[in-house]
């Protein structure tokens, strides 16, 4: 957990029941007016109608690639999510529940699935791909996995995190950039200005663990320019 002034930046796992957890109390002892959420409109609506599955027709929205890689995401999620007991993105909704006894307000701060895929696809490069599918062959008849390990029914340790971020940074740098640096981006601008608009209003926001500290340091890189550029 991290703040910034009037916001509290919970990072999560999105299959843990530790993650459940602290959601819960944090809201329940902060009793925010505004909780902000890792999610689209698109991904929100998913998340809120689970019956509503991946389709061939929804490849016109994703690409063909953005499609593949959406549903080879969520298949792999969900294997996880039964291994552990707790469904993906129960935290989420845990969290949508709360806002809704607490009267709060939903923010999705999240960039648009669709052009996240589409950048993913764009950037990605052979050499990327090739790697990706040589980590999976090893991790399937070699039994060779990443050389960072963890419990998936806990939330990494900022440690293992940071391990973790370097070793895809440098093995698949534009997978990173696509689906980390420019989101985090991204957020830290969406939650800018809830915190500009709302400034003594308390603002909840749940993240994937991971995102939390490039975040802040964008949130404080943006308001240090506004600044300058204010007093000018």
């Amino acid at each position: 957990m991290m703040s910034f002034k009037n916001l509290t930046l919970i990072g999560t796992s999105h299959i843990s029941a530790e993650s459940v957890a602290e959601v819960k109390r944090i809201i329940t002892e902060k009793e925010p007016e505004i909780v902000a959420l890792e999610l689209d409109y698109k991904r929100f609506h998913a998340m809120m109608n689970p019956e509503r599955k991946l389709r061939l027709a929804d490849i016109r929205f994703l690409g063909v690639k953005g499609w593949l890689i959406n549903l080879i995401g969520a298949w792999a999620e969900a294997k996880m999510g039964k291994l552990v007991g707790v469904k993906p993105g129960t935290e989420m909704k845990t969290a949508v529940m709360l806002a809704a006894e607490h009267k709060s307000k939903i923010a999705l701060i999240d960039r648009d699935i669709t052009i996240t895929l589409k950048r993913l696809t764009k950037q990605i490069t052979w050499k990327e791909k090739f790697r990706f599918l040589g980590d999976i062959l090893k991790a399937v008849f070699l039994r060779k996995g990443p050389e960072v390990t963890f419990d998936i029914r806990k939330v990494p340790s900022k440690k293992v995190i940071n391990k973790l971020m370097k070793q895809v940074k440098k093995r698949y740098p534009n997978v990173y950039n696509a689906l980390i640096h420019e989101r985090d981006v991204h957020m830290a601008k969406s939650l800018n200005k809830l915190i500009d608009i709302n400034k003594n209003k308390q603002i909840v926001a749940i993240v994937g663990a991971g995102h939390e500290e490039n975040i802040i340091k964008y949130i404080r890189k943006v308001e240090k320019s506004s600044s300058s550029q204010n007093k000018k």
